[in-house]
């Protein structure tokens, strides 16, 4: 099973729509899939539809006393599933501090889902926390979405030293431009020629559409909405990349 996660400490810039659609462009190319939405607001677990909580408690999850494959709930889109977002993931970071190894026991709840999932996606809280660190310790790959601004410069550098600093895996952290307005001059200029400091940014960028906002308004992915606009088309073209870098087309 691969692990990709979404994360940035930046919120409104796209990253739970991003989840959510390639979620869904992943389980429609045949790979059984699961997101986990780990933000506690609850947005992708919306977004396809379906309510927000979770049946057992956290401290029973990390401690092995409940199963969270238990959790896990279908979705209306074949070979999608959810584990849904609690309000008791604020409190992950203290019990993972009680616990010892997070990144050992995230891995050892994740372990299981191996044998159902070929993609697992986590749809992160926006926030350096102990929850975040386990989980891009223990992904394979981390999409940062990133509007081209210089605010937004400035945040994906405080990532890169904060990935530095904790020996994440600079390779893993990967930015793509989102809510790309092509009136503006700064977002062509960007988008065509990205400032060095960003290092390799994947080529797929997402435009700031309407699109994208309806799937709030009708709880469903962009492709399901409008499949020949130019958010959906977007999304496809950055599933193609994000497949590839995680050998799941080959």
């Amino acid at each position: 099973m691969k692990i990709l996660a979404l994360y940035t400490f930046k919120g409104g810039v796209g990253k739970t729509a991003a989840a959510v659609n390639l979620a869904y462009l992943a389980a429609q190319s045949g790979l059984p899939t699961l997101l986990w939405d780990l933000d506690a607001q609850g947005a992708a677990t919306w977004y396809l539809g379906l309510d927000s909580g979770l049946d057992a408690k956290p401290r029973k999850v990390l401690k092995g006393k409940a199963s969270l494959e238990q959790e896990v709930r279908p979705t209306r889109y074949p070979a999608l599933e959810v584990l849904p977002a609690d309000l008791s993931f604020r409190h992950w970071d203290a019990l993972l501090d009680q616990q010892g190894d997070g990144r050992k026991l995230l891995r050892d709840l994740l372990k299981p889902m191996g044998k159902t999932y070929d993609l697992l996606i986590l749809d992160c809280p926006p926030s350096f926390s102990r929850l975040s660190e386990s989980i891009v310790r223990a992904a394979d790959l981390v999409l940062s979405p990133v509007i081209p601004t210089p605010l937004s410069l400035r945040a994906w550098e405080q990532i890169k030293r904060h990935f530095d600093d904790k020996k994440y895996g600079r390779n893993k952290l990967v930015p793509f431009f989102s809510m790309v307005d092509r009136r503006r001059k700064l977002h062509r200029s960007w988008i065509d020629e990205p400032p060095a400091q960003f290092g390799p940014v994947m080529r797929t960028w997402i435009p700031y559409s309407s699109q994208v906002e309806r799937m709030g308004l009708e709880a469903a992915p962009v492709a399901t909405l409008a499949p020949r606009g130019a958010a959906a088309a977007a999304y496809r073209g950055l599933w193609g990349e994000v497949s590839h870098r995680l050998g799941l087309n080959d």
